[in-house]
């Protein structure tokens, strides 16, 4: 399935389940609401989209904690789990999806490699989830075109849907 097709699938399942979406984006910068409100029809599911590119956005508009960002840095666990449930606690939503990574080509490190992609998932109801994704370091398009098919997978996959 193409991402749009994952995108229409995923907002498909949201409506019949009767629950709003929610998306916290660091680097795909945006990628993932677009995908969802490229369809028309989506305000009937989407809520918001959270860009949060800076550890301010991150504690500001998601209330990610200074020392969760100090302790384990912004490509971690414990900041997408943050993340997802800030997102969901900041909104009407009651589903939101996470990422958080390094897309390159620049920035990695041996423990924190360009291709690291760690997702959360809120789901009102039920505990957050983080996932990590390693994608290899094939270039910044490569990677966050995959992050976003991740997590819209990851978002049917939470709804009984893959």
């Amino acid at each position: 399935m193409s991402n749009a097709e994952l995108a229409v699938a995923l907002l498909q399942a949201c409506q019949q389940r009767g629950v709003m979406l929610a998306t916290a984006e660091s680097c795909t910068g945006g990628m993932i609401i677009a995908a969802l409100t490229d369809i028309a029809g989506s305000s009937a599911v989407v809520d918001r989209g959270f860009i949060t590119y800076s550890y301010e956005a991150k504690m500001e508009m998601l209330g990610v904690s200074a020392a969760t960002l100090e302790a384990h840095g912004a490509v971690s666990r414990e900041t997408v789990l943050e993340m997802a449930a800030g997102a969901l606690a900041h909104s009407r939503a009651g589903l939101s999806l996470a990422v958080t990574g390094i897309a390159g080509p620049s920035g990695g490190s041996p423990e924190k490699p360009v291709g690291l992609v760690w997702f959360g998932l809120a789901l009102a109801g039920r505990p957050v989830i983080a996932e990590r994704q390693l994608f290899g370091h094939k270039g910044r398009e490569f990677i966050r075109h995959e992050t976003v098919r991740y997590a819209l997978q990851l978002g049917l996959r939470a709804l009984g849907e893959d």
